[in-house]
C-alpha cells in the first residue's frame, strides 16, 4: 500500500450518493473516434500506446467527467509567476481493452523535471505534483495524490480518467522557459505475484492498514449500534483498498499484476505529453493581498479523528490542518457554534503567551487571524480577566494588525444584535483598536432600520458603529445588482478603519459564482474575480471541512443535509482514499487558489495602470463583467493573464 494514495485500482471512494459515471462537464463538442480498432489479444509491449489510449490536455477550469470525449493532443503551454501554482489536466481514455475482468488496461505515468536552457530545474515531486481526479457524487472533485516520478493508473472501458498536474514555482526560481514531459505507457501484465518482492516498507504499510482495520472495530463492548455501523463501514473501506491494490491484482485480473516497462519500451512505444512553462519575474507576495479567512470545524476533527478536546493529539490535528491550508493563500480559523449562531473562532489553539502563538501569527503566509473571545479549550479554569490579558500580550506584537474578533454569525434580531454590541464593547474597553468582524445579510427583523429589507440591510453599519470594524456581507443580498455595492460602501467610514468584506455560503446559487459541487470551473474561480471588481478588502467562508459527523477518519463522507452539495466542504480526509493522513484537496479548493492568484495579477496591473484600467481589462477580455456575465471557457483567462504578463514584466 502506498501512503500517498497511489492505489489507483480504487474506483469509488466511500462517499454518500456516489454513482460513478455521470455526464461530462465543461467542453463536450464531440471527439475523436478510433477508426481502426485493434482485435484479438493485445500485447502492449509490441503496440504503441497511442493505439491503445486517447490522451489529451484540458485546462484547470474544466470538469472532466467519465464521459468526456477525446480531443487532439497538443503540448501544454503554461504561464506562471514566481510563488505561484499553475495546474492543468491530462485526460486518458482507453480505445481498447488489453487486461480484462472489467478493467480496460493499466498505464504507467512518468514525469520528468522541467528544465530551462540555463540548467535551472523544477523538480518532480517537489515543484511538480500529480493527482488523480476522483468523482464525488458523480462530479469530478477529489484530487488524490499519485507517487512520483512514476505511478500506475487503471482505466475502465468507455470511461475517461483525469490527472491533475500542478507546478509550484518557488519565489526564488529564475525566470525563463522550462520544458518537460509526462510519459504515458500502456503496461503489460504478468502472472507472477508481486508479493514475493515486497519491500520491508511495503510490508509495514500493509501491516499498518490491516492493524487500523482491527482497531476500528475493537473494542465493541458498550458501543452504540450506529457507531458500530460507522466503524464496520470504515473497516470495510480499508479492507477493500487492500484487496484492490496491485499486490492482489492477480486474483481479479485475467493476466495478473502489472509489470513496470523497461526504458527501451518507454522510448519506443510511449506517448509523450510536452509541458512548456514560462516563468516570469513577478513574485506573488508571500502575504496575500486579500485576507481570505476560512473556517475549520474543530468538533468535526474531534469526532472523525477520535481526538479528545484539548489533548496533545487534538493540538497536532489542528496544527496539521492549519499548516496544510496555508498553501492555498487561505488564512484559516477554527470554529465552534453555540446557541443562536454565536460562534467561537480562533486561529491558534494555544494561549497568547505560548511560543506556538507567535509561530502561528507571525507566519508571513497568514494575512489575518481570529482571536477567541473565550479560551479555545472549553472548560478551562481561567480568571475573569483572561481575555484582557491575552489581548494585552497580542497588542505588543508586530502581528496585532492581522487580528480580528468574529463573535456572531449572521445576527437576525434585536436581541442578537444587542448581545453582539455588548461583547464588542467589552473588548473595546481594553483594546480600542481591536477589529470586530460581523457577518450579516439583513438588519434586525423585529426592529426595522428602514422601510425596505435592503434599505435596512444597508443601514446596519450605522446601527452597529462603533461595535464593528469589518462589515462582512453576503453576496446573495446583491443578486445580479452589482450597482448596489455603492449603496453599501457609502455607509462605511474607511477613514476610521472600517472595511467591507464579503462571503458566500448556501447562496448565491447558479448561475452566480460560488463553490458548490457541479458548478462550472470558471464559476468557482469567478468568486475572487467578483471580489476584485466589487472592491471588497477581505473575504470569509464559513467552513472547509463541515461534512456530517463520523466516528472514523475513513468513514463515508456525507454532505450536510439541507445544504447544496459541496457547501462547507473544500477538502476530504486523506484516509478516505488511502492510508495517508494528509487531507485531499478538491478541484474547488484549487480553483479558489487560482482565483486568489488572479487577484494578485490584477493588483499588480492596477499598481501600474490604475484600478479602472484593471477592471477594464477584466471586462475587455471577457473574463468577468458581472455575477451573471463571466466566461464559461478558459481561453479568456489565459488572455487576461497574458496581457498582464506582457504589460508588467521587467
Amino acid at each position: 500500500m502506498e501512503n500517498s494514495g497511489n492505489n489507483q485500482d480504487i474506483l469509488v471512494p466511500p462517499v454518500e450518493g456516489v454513482a460513478g459515471g455521470g455526464t461530462a462537464y465543461g467542453w463536450n463538442d464531440g471527439g475523436l473516434h478510433n477508426l481502426n480498432p485493434l482485435k484479438g489479444s493485445i500485447d502492449p509491449t509490441e503496440v504503441p500506446t497511442a493505439e491503445l489510449v486517447h490522451v489529451w490536455c484540458m485546462p484547470n477550469t474544466t470538469n472532466v467527467g467519465p464521459q468526456e470525449m477525446p480531443r487532439h493532443l497538443e503540448p501544454m503551454n503554461l504561464l506562471a509567476a514566481r510563488n505561484e501554482r499553475e495546474s492543468v489536466q491530462i485526460a486518458i481514455r482507453p480505445k481498447v481493452s488489453w487486461v480484462g475482468s472489467g478493467i480496460a488496461g493499466v498505464v504507467q505515468v512518468q514525469c520528468s523535471d522541467l528544465c530551462s536552457a540555463s540548467g535551472d530545474r523544477l523538480v518532480v515531486g517537489k515543484s511538480l505534483t500529480l493527482r488523480r481526479v476522483v468523482p464525488i457524487l458523480g462530479v469530478p472533485d477529489a484530487l488524490v495524490p499519485l507517487d512520483l516520478p512514476t505511478s500506475q493508473i487503471s482505466l475502465l472501458p468507455g470511461e475517461t480518467a483525469a490527472l491533475w498536474v500542478s507546478i509550484d514555482v518557488p519565489s526564488t526560481q529564475p525566470p525563463g522557459q522550462y520544458e518537460g514531459e509526462v510519459i504515458i505507457t500502456a503496461s503489460k501484465a504478468e502472472r507472477e505475484s508481486s508479493a514475493q518482492c515486497l519491500s520491508k516498507a511495503d510490508k509495514h504499510k500493509l501491516y499498518k492498514e490491516l492493524q487500523s482495520c482491527l482497531e476500528t472495530v475493537e473494542p465493541i463492548d458498550g458501543k452504540p449500534v450506529n457507531e458500530m455501523v460507522e466503524r464496520v463501514k470504515s473497516a470495510s473501506s480499508s479492507l477493500r483498498r487492500v484487496l484492490l491494490s496491485p499486490l492482489f491484482s492477480e486474483f481479479f485480473s485475467d493476466n495478473g499484476t502489472v509489470d513496470m516497462m523497461d526504458e527501451d519500451a518507454i522510448s519506443n512505444l510511449s506517448l509523450r505529453v510536452k509541458i512548456n512553462l514560462t516563468v516570469w519575474d513577478f513574485v506573488l507576495p508571500e502575504t496575500p493581498s486579500l485576507p481570505a479567512v476560512f473556517g475549520i470545524s474543530d468538533t468535526v476533527i474531534e469526532d472523525r479523528f477520535g481526538v479528545d478536546h484539548g489533548s496533545e493529539e487534538w493540538h497536532e490535528a489542528l496544527e496539521q490542518h492549519f499548516k496544510w491550508l496555508l498553501q492555498f493563500r487561505i488564512s484559516p480559523y477554527f470554529c465552534r457554534w453555540g446557541d443562536s449562531m454565536r460562534v467561537l473562532t480562533y486561529t491558534c489553539p494555544w494561549p497568547a503567551d505560548h511560543p506556538k502563538s507567535d509561530e502561528y501569527f507571525s507566519d508571513p503566509r497568514l494575512a489575518a487571524y481570529a482571536v477567541p473571545y473565550n479560551p479555545a479549550i472549553s472548560g478551562s479554569n481561567v480568571s475573569k480577566d483572561y481575555l484582557q490579558k491575552q489581548v494585552e500580550i497580542l497588542r505588543t506584537k508586530d502581528h496585532w494588525n492581522k487580528a480580528y474578533f468574529y463573535l456572531w454569525d449572521e445576527p437576525l434580531n434585536l436581541e442578537q444584535y444587542e448581545t453582539l454590541r455588548s461583547l464588542a464593547s467589552e473588548i473595546h474597553d481594553y483594546a480600542p483598536d481591536a477589529r470586530i468582524l460581523t457577518t450579516y445579510y439583513c438588519g434586525p427583523s423585529d426592529a426595522p432600520l428602514a422601510p425596505t429589507n435592503f434599505e435596512s440591510f444597508v443601514k446596519v453599519p450605522k446601527f452597529l458603529r462603533p461595535h464593528t470594524q469589518i462589515y462582512c456581507t453576503s453576496e446573495w443580498v446583491l443578486g445580479n445588482r452589482e450597482d448596489l455595492v455603492k449603496d453599501i460602501v457609502s455607509e462605511l467610514q474607511p477613514e476610521n478603519g472600517e472595511e467591507w468584506w464579503t462571503y458566500v455560503c448556501m447562496g448565491p446559487s447558479d448561475p452566480h459564482p460560488n463553490w458548490h459541487l457541479g458548478m462550472r470551473g470558471t464559476q468557482h474561480r469567478a468568486v475572487m474575480w467578483r471580489v476584485w471588481k466589487e472592491g471588497g478588502t477581505g473575504f470569509l467562508y464559513w467552513g472547509a471541512n463541515c461534512y456530517e459527523k463520523a466516528a472514523a477518519p475513513s468513514a463515508e463522507i456525507r454532505f450536510r443535509r439541507g445544504l447544496p452539495p459541496g457547501d462547507g466542504v473544500l477538502f476530504y480526509p486523506g484516509e478516505v482514499f488511502s492510508s495517508s493522513r494528509i487531507p485531499v484537496a478538491s478541484l474547488r479548493l484549487e480553483r479558489i487558489l487560482s482565483g486568489l492568484q488572479d487577484f494578485e495579477y490584477l493588483k499588480l496591473y492596477s499598481s501600474r495602470y490604475g484600478r479602472d484600467e484593471a477592471n477594464a481589462l477584466l471586462e475587455k477580455t471577457g473574463v468577468y463583467l458581472g455575477p451573471e456575465r463571466y466566461t464559461h471557457e478558459h481561453l479568456p483567462v489565459d488572455v487576461m493573464r497574458g496581457e498582464i504578463f506582457n504589460k508588467c514584466r521587467a
